[in-house]
């Protein structure tokens, strides 16, 4: 197993859970991938970037409960909004069965007109009918379909926008309209629970306790600090990896997963050239994500979690609440922003400076408080980017490559980069590996079902194509 991030992880502990003898090398000091944490240098340990999940992420779930972290998540059933004007807005689930279950919060969402909510609900409704999957949609961004559909500006900066590029990482207009819908249709209209939010209770890095343990149960030490050079083959067959080190190692089987962008570097050259069996991951795209971190000497945040309207700070996470400490001696905040393009040039202090004027908008107690510390964490490929028609670059998880299989969020999973698709991928790997072994089995999590008034409408939807 080559990289230790969500999909090697969850890979590698699925395989390890069936029998296979598994070694894991990982180029970083640490297990995880983009989705972990780690020390600064005065002791505090910090996320890369604050990771949710949604209750529509059945893998990933699955993957916590095999690592042994499934109860280190908290979910919240109500999602917190503020606006310019620090007007707070929440939605929640009602009573009404889907897809109608989120009506009533959402006719009572303060920062949007009659008109946006009008244009809103005529867009839902149209994904809603189509059980997540409208007509000709095929390469059309998410920008150009809801002008299709008529919205407002309103509606799409203070809603599509809102949610979109936080879960999607990339702007509308670079947006597949496909994976924008899907959401949607996954999380808000399919079922009740899809929409909740879970988020770690526990640094990212604590996550993974139990993945370690598995692996080496049924395999090998995990080797940290051990990059891969080279991955070897021979007659279109696995033959082995060269380590950084010079060491080689030999295996009956290999799956990579590392970023597309370093995959190629690793294989023969032919393999990404015109022509080649992975051409396409030239051509795949990468959205940046920025974190910033504040210690305030007070507490200025009441709410474990907010969604910002109007600002380029998208979310902003109470982690001294989420972490379930007293926030008496002061309060630690983890701002968000997602396809952080425009911050990417931008010095450290300016960031810091921009995030703190927001704050001051939405949490007024923030304008007299200390800031104590500050740090700011740029991912700048920190997901591919889910442009219209990516998928026709995306590889499967099993390649021309005998016994050689890949795993990572940009494989095809379903999926745009997320965790789950991230898990999903590991899972998908985990099973082409086994069939090749000849000993199949199955890891992959069905989709939550639907749960309204009509289902069987809803699953014949869903059986088209």
């Amino acid at each position: 197993m080559i990289g230790g991030g969500l999909a090697g992880l969850a890979s590698a502990v699925a395989l390890a859970e069936a029998g296979v003898e598994v070694q894991l090398f990982e180029k970083r000091p640490h297990l995880g991938g983009r989705a972990t944490s780690y020390t600064l240098p005065d002791g505090t340990e910090v996320d890369n970037c604050q990771h949710v999940t949604l209750g529509c992420c059945t893998n990933l779930a699955d993957f916590y409960r095999r690592a042994g972290a499934g109860g280190k998540i908290r979910f919240y059933d109500r999602l917190y909004f503020v606006d310019g004007a620090g007007r707070r807005s929440t939605i929640e689930a009602s009573k009404l069965p889907p897809p109608l279950h989120m009506a009533p919060s959402f006719l009572f969402f303060g920062a949007l007109t009659f008109a946006d909510k009008r244009a809103i609900a005529k867009a839902l409704l149209a994904i809603a009918w189509s059980g997540g999957r409208p007509a000709e949609i095929d390469s059309l961004s998410m920008l150009d379909w809801l002008k299709r559909m008529k919205q407002t500006q309103g509606a799409i900066e203070r809603f599509w926008r809102v949610v979109l590029v936080s879960a999607l990482d990339e702007e509308l207009g670079r947006t597949d309209a496909r994976y924008g819908i899907e959401v949607f249709w996954k999380a808000f209209l399919g079922s009740r629970g899809g929409y909740r939010v879970g988020i770690p209770s526990v640094p990212l890095g604590d996550l993974y306790e139990g993945c370690r343990e598995a692996i080496e149960r049924r395999g090998r030490p995990v080797r940290l600090r051990s990059g891969v050079r080279e991955i070897r083959i021979r007659h279109g067959r696995f033959a082995g990896v060269l380590l950084e080190d010079s060491s080689e190692v030999s295996a009956d089987a290999c799956v990579v997963a590392v970023p597309h962008n370093t995959l190629l570097g690793l294989l023969p050259k032919e393999m990404g050239e015109p022509g080649g069996m992975l051409e396409g991951l030239q051509h795949i795209r990468s959205s940046p994500i920025t974190g910033v971190h504040f210690w305030f000497d007070r507490e200025v945040m009441k709410e474990p979690f907010l969604t910002l309207l109007d600002h380029t700070t998208q979310w902003v996470f109470n982690k001294t609440l989420l972490y379930g400490e007293a926030a008496t001696g002061g309060q630690y905040l983890q701002l968000v922003i997602s396809a952080s393009y425009d911050l990417v040039p931008r010095s450290r202090q300016e960031i810091i400076d921009l995030c703190r004027r927001e704050l001051a908008d939405i949490l007024p107690a923030s304008r007299e408080a200390n800031l104590r510390k500050a740090t700011v964490i740029k991912e700048v490929m920190a997901t591919f980017s889910p442009e219209p028609g990516v998928d026709r670059y995306r590889p499967t998880q099993k390649i021309g490559v005998e016994n050689l299989f890949l795993a990572g969020d940009w494989t095809q999973t379903g999926w745009p980069s997320t965790m789950e698709g991230a898990v999903r991928s590991g899972y998908l790997a985990a099973e082409a590996a086994l069939t090749g072994l000849g000993r199949p089995q199955t890891f992959l999590q069905p989709d939550l079902p639907f749960e309204g008034f009509s289902k069987s409408w809803a699953e014949r939807k869903n059986s088209r194509g």
